[in-house]
């Protein structure tokens, strides 16, 4: 394994990964360097649950300021999420290689309104190749598990000097 961008922790936390652990709680800790990001976790309040190699889970406590002029979350939010979750982890397995993960296209479909409460995200790989990757990222209301918007990701993995 290289040394990565982000920090020895972050360097345990791929290796633990990639031997199948899962991370969660205060095991999230280490990664604090991957996403505190000031836009993902600052500005938008996405907060990380649990990551595996195959799975990540994040959710966010929607407020009026995530709102459009109709009281309703702003779809920009739903694409910002749905970046954020699939560029850490992709960028989580392309460390593994010293690469980082950059995004190249999102696909983000907004499918029901919220205008308040807690917001889940899963997000699954579809494809984890050396230079490419492609993520599944679903949003579903915690109220009643149903969903509020769904994206694709697609991503390059690059040397970190080249982002």
């Amino acid at each position: 394994m290289t040394t990565d961008p982000f920090g020895t922790a972050v360097t345990g936390a791929v290796a633990r990964l990639a031997d199948g652990e899962a991370l969660a709680g205060e095991d999230l800790g280490t990664l604090r360097g991957m996403f505190d990001d000031a836009f993902g976790s600052r500005t938008v309040g996405l907060v990380w649950d649990r990551i595996a190699a195959d799975r990540g889970e994040a959710h966010l406590d929607v407020t009026p300021s995530h709102h459009q002029p109709s009281g309703i979350v702003h779809g920009g939010v739903w694409c910002s999420v749905v970046e954020s979750m699939a560029s850490v982890l992709a960028t989580l397995h392309a460390l593994r290689d010293g690469r980082v993960c950059v995004g190249v296209h999102n696909a983000t479909d907004f499918l029901r309104p919220v205008a308040s409460g807690r917001v889940d995200g899963v997000a699954t790989p579809v494809q984890v190749g050396r230079t490419q990757q492609l993520w599944l990222v679903e949003l579903t209301r915690a109220s009643d598990g149903r969903p509020v918007a769904r994206g694709q990701v697609r991503l390059a993995a690059v040397d970190p000097g080249r982002r």
